[in-house]
C-alpha cells in the first residue's frame, strides 16, 4: 500500500461541512473496501486562515483515492504521492527500524 495526499480549496467552508465531508470519505472509503478496493483516509490537515485541507490516503494507487473522491462528491485540485513520515510508518521499512534508537536524540 501507498500513501497519496490529496490537496483541496476549501476556502469558506462551514465547520459542519468540513464534518461531513470527511464522513462522506471515510463512508466511501468503507463501501470501496467492502468491494475489494484497499482504500483507507489516514488523516486530514485543514488549514482555517487559509481554507487549504490535506488529506492522507493509502491505497494501492492514485487512481482509487481520485475515484473514492469523485464518488464521494468531495472536490479536489489533486492526487499526488507521498511519504508519511511518522514513527513506524515509513513504506518498506519494518517499524522496529523506523524508529530511532536513544543514540539518535543524543546533542552531538
Amino acid at each position: 500500500m501507498l500513501t497519496f495526499l490529496v490537496e483541496r480549496d476549501l476556502a469558506g467552508i462551514s465547520m459542519a461541512d468540513l464534518a461531513g465531508a470527511r464522513f462522506a470519505a471515510i463512508r466511501q472509503s468503507a463501501v470501496m473496501y467492502a468491494a475489494g478496493d484497499r482504500v483507507q483516509l489516514l488523516r486530514s490537515i485543514y488549514l482555517p486562515d487559509n481554507g487549504r485541507c490535506m488529506c492522507l490516503f493509502e491505497a494501492k494507487d492514485a487512481d482509487i483515492v481520485a475515484r473514492l473522491n469523485r464518488d464521494a462528491r468531495l472536490s479536489f485540485e489533486r492526487v499526488v504521492p507521498a511519504l508519511d513520515f511518522l514513527p513506524g510508518r515509513l513504506a518498506g521499512i519494518p517499524p522496529h527500524l523506523a524508529r530511532p534508537s536513544p543514540a539518535a536524540y543524543i546533542d552531538l
